[in-house]
């Protein structure tokens, strides 16, 4: 059976943040900066160790924040940001949009010549 694992960062003011999330067979993944530790479902990437919003087994979103619901809105939105960048690069339109083919270049005569 498979367990979830965290890998739990600190951040510069020192609060515990998770980073990812992943399910194993066995034991914990290795990991080059953080701690792993088991946790259950419903622990989200972002949540802090303490967090009040949305708090599951010790872990939370900030206080301030609309936790599990702001968390899909701003994924939302990425994802749709994505998609009309898709969309302007195949249309030809727009930042995504590949650059134009440069004219070559001519050089003019003088006609005295």
């Amino acid at each position: 059976m498979a367990t979830r694992y965290a890998t739990i960062i600190t951040d510069d003011t020192g609060q515990e943040i998770v980073s990812t999330i992943g399910q194993f067979e066995g034991g914990p993944p290795q990991v080059r900066s953080g701690t792993v530790e088991k946790v259950d479902d419903g622990v989200m990437i972002g949540m802090i160790r303490g967090g009040q919003v949305d708090a599951v087994s010790g872990f939370g979103f900030p206080d301030g924040t609309k936790g599990a619901e702001g968390r899909a809105e701003t994924i939302a939105k990425a994802g749709a940001k994505v998609l009309r960048t898709a969309k302007a690069a195949k249309g030809g339109k727009g930042k995504a949009a590949a650059p134009a083919a440069e004219e070559p270049a001519t050089t003019e005569t003088d006609p005295a010549e």
